[in-house]
């Protein structure tokens, strides 16, 4: 599978090759531009011969990648030097690394609906790269979950048996038969949850009678209003802002025979004889991960019954939607029509067609960039849960070879060099254009999860971008591409983020709302989506970054970044259970959250030895030790599901193994036994060829959606040894 990013086959119904309509993959090619990634399939023997696939774009397609086989490591520098022979050759042109983000099997069918509604013609290869992917992840019962490792729900089967019909499958073929039939075992498609029964109300194939309100009245409300959707969490905000104004048009898709056809197979009865708005509240046990709360229904009620027929006048309406399109258009403006990710791009899309018509340039720019949410792999074309991991992954392997001893090494020099200039590259210079009145978080000098252009500041991630910024320039000497002062506005931007009430640091912005406001919340298969919360990966790394930050300007803004960190800590310590451990909400789980904790506990002088968190922290770690006796660390994603501890399937899992090592050596564990028998194991795991094969999903978010993180299993492994190499030594830890 040549280190294939889908992870395993987890009850799938059958390898991708039995599967798949044979297509030529030697035709496929990425292209880089400054970070945005793009996919080409080349149809002319002149296009294939001029554009030559090169070691990335082989692996992405897990096609043989022909890099030779090294020698055998024994001693962790070996096994890491190894491994950067490989993920070398996987550096982008523009100094980044790229990857599959996938996971969310949400995302695909908003795409194909979109185009499909707006008449945007799907190319063939992408259509079949599609179909060929959604059954490689088809689920041995015929459905398909929210993610890619999930048990099949109305919400995934649905919504991906709609997109492969929508793309030329046929409804009698055989997958597509069991697909339908466990949608039938579900209770058909009224079964489905909120963004499900918008979706397809939007396609024609449901009446928006079953869609519970959203009105775009609520972005009306002013500012002081508890609920005011400046206040919400940025994604969910995002989402409903073009939502809201696609339900007030009640646009439909004019019916085609296809979706006449969809409007009986999605049901268990003729489609005649439902009765749409009863089903509005209609949802399958196996969706329904947050349940509306009474409050909501009450709300909903109102809506339906009193203020839609009695009070809502057309000049409100009309009022109501010039607002909501002008904040459409300012972020589409603000990202150059790219958008924050891929739930609301398509749907700002189908805002632009209503609004601007199929020749605004606004549409067209948007059915452009929806391209920078695709990606392809071994199984077929996916789509990615945001334009790229491009900075964090960067960052982060900056960090890695800084641990590991080998940033000062001249073999790897130019390969850090490119990476600082990526970073130099996609900084955030400035605010964005009426910042305030489209409700964005303050954000020159801050770093992005993926690019500049998306744009939108991370707390964590600018955290990283700066720690991998102070280690190139400050450090280990690389060229000054970032000045001192771009350094200060990355600061400045974080001690904007803290949360005023607990310490904590959130994600995109600090908290805006309560966190009763999840009272409201009405998509259903996700938790905590509708504020921002305090995260303590975010917490702790903005923690980390401001003490290396104050090695270097001990004198800039000190008293507020001291005030910062103190109440920091104190999150910190209030986040931790009983038990020692710390819930992770944007990787799997209480063992991604723990190395974060114990590393930012460690950057205080806060460690095994002297510390009653830090050493709870680890004992945590020590007595979750994967139960198949191979020393490493295997963690589910149903901890993230349940928020208790579970262990992952029969064996242990490289990532975990690196990031429970991270956290160990980080405090100073004082045991050296449970971390050499761990590394032995991700040594045991590596390949001919300097990689790792990619085990489980490794990502979360809100809870209940999983999403994957191909580069972990390099750059966490690397980390981890030279972490060892500092405190035990170099020594041999594998006889070949």
């Amino acid at each position: 599978m040549n280190g294939h990013a889908s992870g395993q086959l987890n009850g799938h119904a059958q390898s991708s090759a039995a599967n798949e309509q044979k297509m030529d993959y030697s035709k496929w090619r990425i292209k880089d531009e400054n970070g945005r990634h793009t996919w080409h399939y080349l149809d002319s023997e002149e296009q294939i011969r001029q554009w030559p696939q090169d070691v990335s774009t082989k692996y992405f397609l897990g096609l043989p990648t022909e890099q030779p086989d090294l020698r055998p490591a024994t001693r962790p520098s070996e096994s890491i030097d190894n491994c950067l022979t490989f993920y070398s050759k996987l550096q982008m042109p523009s100094g980044h690394w790229a990857c599959e983000y996938g996971g969310p099997l949400f995302l695909l069918p908003g795409l194909v609906i979109t185009r499909y509604v707006c008449d945007v013609p799907t190319r063939p290869a992408d259509a079949q790269a599609i179909k060929n992917y959604l059954f490689a992840r088809q689920n041995k019962d015929g459905g398909w979950g929210l993610h890619v490792e999930g048990r099949s729900s109305v919400f995934g089967t649905a919504m991906n048996y709609t997109t492969i019909r929508l793309l030329g499958g046929s409804a009698e073929d055989p997958r597509m038969i069991r697909a339908r039939g466990k949608l039938h075992e579900l209770g058909g498609a009224v079964n489905g949850p909120h963004w499900a029964k918008f979706w397809l109300s939007l396609l024609g194939v449901m009446d928006w009678e079953i869609v519970n309100p959203v009105p775009p009245e609520l972005w009306l409300l002013p500012d002081w209003v508890p609920i005011a959707p400046w206040r919400w969490w940025i994604h969910i905000r995002q989402v409903f802002l073009p939502m809201s104004f696609i339900w007030s048009r009640r646009y439909s898709k004019p019916l085609t025979p296809l979706t006449r056809a969809l409007r009986e197979e999605l049901y268990t009865r003729p489609v005649d004889e439902i009765n749409f708005a009863s089903h509005r509240n209609s949802i399958s046990p196996a969706d329904n991960y947050h349940p509306k709360s009474w409050v909501l229904n009450v709300i909903n009620f109102l809506l339906v019954w009193v203020w839609i027929p009695l009070l809502r006048t057309a000049s409100i309406v009309e009022k109501a939607e010039a607002w909501t399109w002008k904040l459409v258009q300012m972020e589409d403006e603000n990202t150059d029509y790219a958008c924050l990710a891929p739930v609301n791009a398509p749907m700002n899309t189908v805002v632009c067609y209503l609004k601007e018509g199929p020749d605004s340039y606004s549409f067209r720019r948007h059915v452009e960039r929806l391209n920078d949410y695709v990606w392809m792999n071994h199984e077929g074309m996916l789509m990615n849960g945001t334009n790229g991991v491009q900075v964090w992954d960067t960052s982060f392997t900056i960090l890695a070879m800084a641990e590991a001893g080998v940033a000062d090494n001249p073999k790897w020099r130019p390969m850090l060099t490119r990476a600082l200039a990526f970073l130099d590259a996609h900084q955030i210079r400035e605010e964005v254009k009426d910042r305030e009145k489209c409700y964005r978080q303050q954000r020159k000098g801050a770093w992005p999860f993926s690019t500049a252009t998306q744009g939108y500041t991370v707390s964590d991630c600018t955290s990283e971008g700066l720690r991998g910024t102070l280690l190139c320039q400050k450090v280990y000497n690389y060229p000054q591409l970032i000045s001192d002062e771009r350094l200060k506005d990355a600061v400045d931007v974080l001690l904007t983020m803290q949360n005023a009430h607990s310490g904590g640091f959130a994600s995109y912005e600090p908290q805006r709302g309560s966190e009763y406001m999840e009272l409201l919340n009405a998509a259903e298969v996700f938790g905590r989506i509708m504020v921002e919360y305090d995260y303590p990966e975010c917490t702790t790394a903005v923690v980390t970054v401001l003490t290396l930050f104050q090695k270097f300007f001990p004198d800039y803004r000190s008293d507020e970044i001291s005030h910062a960190k103190k109440r920091a800590l104190k999150y910190i310590h209030d986040a931790q259970r009983a038990d020692g451990s710390w819930y992770g909400s944007w990787g799997i789980c209480f063992t991604y959250a723990a190395m974060f904790a114990l590393e930012s506990l460690a950057s205080q002088g806060m460690t095994y030895s002297n510390s009653d968190a830090s050493r709870r922290g680890c004992e945590f770690l020590i007595s979750h030790l994967h139960p198949d006796g191979s020393g490493g660390w295997g963690e589910s994603y149903t901890s993230c599901e349940d928020k208790v501890y579970r262990h992952q399937g029969e064996k242990s899992q490289v990532v975990q193994t690196a990031w429970a090592c991270i956290a160990l050596l980080a405090a100073d564990y004082p045991d050296k036994e449970p971390v050499k028998k761990a590394l032995q194991m991700i040594m045991s795991r590596q390949q001919s060829n300097g990689e790792w094969l990619q085990e489980a999903i490794e990502g979360v978010f809100n809870c209940s959606c999983m999403i994957t993180y191909p580069n972990y299993k390099f750059y966490f492994p690397v980390r981890a040894m030279g972490m060892y190499v500092k405190k035990w030594g170099d020594e041999e830890l594998l006889k070949r």
